[in-house]
């Protein structure tokens, strides 16, 4: 048998906070769901899981909450760069302590942006650039605040 994705997992400070900022990028979590563990099922089967801190500790006493930078981020396609404007707009507007790094149109052909999740952990949005005819894209992202 080769080996396959099937589930990406977080631990959660916050479940209810985390559901509903993932529930935003549509996810489709169940709205009756409750912790301390939750699944949701994306299109291909792939499952996406959350954890409370609590419950990990249960399980491996000696768990603590990572710290330093993540070792992975997840990106969401928006759609168009103004559904990344769009997007973005609406989490830092709902949450400033989302924001980490504003749109700006990316060497690589992308409109992107950086927004953390509520324990921290940097999601991508992104959408294919459609620069207006005569304007040069910006070359590097703005400066991490």
């Amino acid at each position: 048998m080769t080996p396959r994705v099937d589930m990406v997992g977080f631990v959660t400070a916050d479940l209810r906070a985390s559901l509903a900022f993932y529930r935003r990028l549509g996810i489709d979590v169940p709205v009756d769901s409750e912790g301390p563990h939750v699944e949701a099922t994306l299109p291909g089967g792939v499952r996406v899981a959350w954890d409370t801190e609590e419950l990990m500790r249960s399980l491996a006493p000696e768990w603590t909450p990572p710290t330093g930078s993540p070792r992975m981020v997840l990106a969401f396609h928006c759609g168009t760069p103004a559904g990344v404007d769009a997007l973005y707009g609406e989490l830092t507007s709902e949450r400033p302590s989302a924001a980490e790094r504003p749109p700006w149109d990316a060497p690589w052909g992308q409109r992107y942006a950086v927004v953390r999740d509520p324990d921290g952990i940097p999601v991508d949005l992104f959408a294919p650039l459609t620069a207006p005819s005569g304007e040069a894209p910006a070359t590097e992202p703005p400066p991490v605040s």
